[in-house]
């Protein structure tokens, strides 16, 4: 006879066990989905890492203007060196020359034993005449001799600090692919953060920091100081017709600037021949406080990553970073300040 026996309901153990490894999977499939696809960024966190990255790349680019900077200087003085070596070697090759013509003379003259010369001579005085000569040939080839050791020392001295200066020069153009490498870098890494943008986005950002240069430039108050030089004033002058030119890096004008660059144009204007970089413009002048400054002097900021000109009113005039145009803007918004400059 078949049996009716009810089925075995399952204890609470159980549910509760199979309850909790259901959760546990939803949980592990939401942790796993979360995974693939994270949140998109705001566009306020991607303009401030975008800005970080444009500042660190500006201050690889003012390092790569360095050794760009002495890259420059090495090839002319390598080039002066060369010229100087090639202009020795000339000398020499005519002193040889000198020497070889004494030579020549003296074993002339000395073919013959001097008292057979004397007494086969019809005239002795003529004789005397020429062994006296014969002796000036001897101290003028001992100076010649003197002369070519000298130069063969001094060409020995220039080749070698050409070789040196070359061997700098390959030492600076490796540095100056590391440099490049580094900011270029940064900069590839800020356009990778932007393209999580959508393109709108990506356009009212732009479109934000071409009006905050544009309201920079229409609102500015310099107030009433007076430039502590003319140059200085000059200087201030051209710069601010270059406002709302984007930055550049490397780039020295008329139509980009990084900020070193738009300083030494600056004051190129005003005829004044600035050096390439803010490692080198620091030395260009004398150092001021914050109190001493004046329109027009240079100002320095984040230790030497960042220069700009001193336009009055607390405000710098400057090319901020990739991204950014010439304007105006307070100091209070640009870090540390560490000192001016007046040319």
């Amino acid at each position: 006879m078949a049996s009716h026996r009810r089925p075995k309901q399952p204890s609470r153990t159980r549910v509760t066990v199979f309850t909790a490894a259901a959760a546990a999977a939803v949980a592990l499939s939401a942790q796993s989905g979360a995974q693939a696809a994270p949140a998109k960024p705001k566009i306020d966190e991607v303009k401030s890492k975008v800005d970080e990255l444009n500042h660190e790349a500006e201050e690889a680019t003012e390092q790569y203007n360095l050794a760009d900077e002495r890259r420059g200087k090495l090839q002319k003085e390598i080039g002066q060196l060369q010229d100087k070596v090639a202009r020795g070697q000339e000398e020499l090759n005519t002193l040889r020359d000198q020497i070889g013509s004494v030579a020549s003379a003296q074993y002339r003259s000395g073919g013959i034993d001097p008292a057979l010369q004397l007494f086969l001579s019809a005239d002795p005085d003529t004789y005397l005449d020429k062994a006296s000569a014969i002796d000036q040939l001897s101290a003028q080839q001992a100076d010649v001799l003197t002369s070519i050791q000298a130069k063969q020392r001094t060409l020995a001295q220039e080749r070698a600090e050409a070789t040196s200066k070359l061997a700098d020069l390959e030492d600076v153009r490796k540095t100056l692919g590391e440099k490049k490498k580094k900011f270029q870098g940064k900069l590839a890494e800020a356009r990778k953060l932007l393209n999580t943008l959508t393109a709108e986005e990506r356009a009212r950002m732009q479109e934000k920091e071409q009006r905050a240069s544009r309201a920079a430039g229409e609102r500015v108050n310099l107030g009433n100081e007076v430039p502590a030089s003319q140059r200085g004033a000059a200087a201030l002058a051209a710069a601010g017709t270059q406002v709302g030119k984007p930055y550049a890096s490397g780039m020295e004008g008329p139509n980009s600037y990084d900020c070193s660059g738009l300083t030494m144009w600056a004051y190129g204007q005003a005829g004044v021949d600035l050096s390439r970089t803010t490692y080198t413009q620091q030395n260009d002048g004398v150092k001021i406080g914050r109190s001493q400054l004046k329109p027009g002097d240079l100002v320095f900021f984040n230790g030497l990553q960042h220069v700009g000109l001193y336009a009055g009113n607390n405000t710098v005039l400057h090319a901020p970073y990739p991204g950014a145009y010439v304007r105006y803007e307070s100091m209070n918004t640009l870090g540390s300040f560490q000192f001016g400059v007046r040319i």
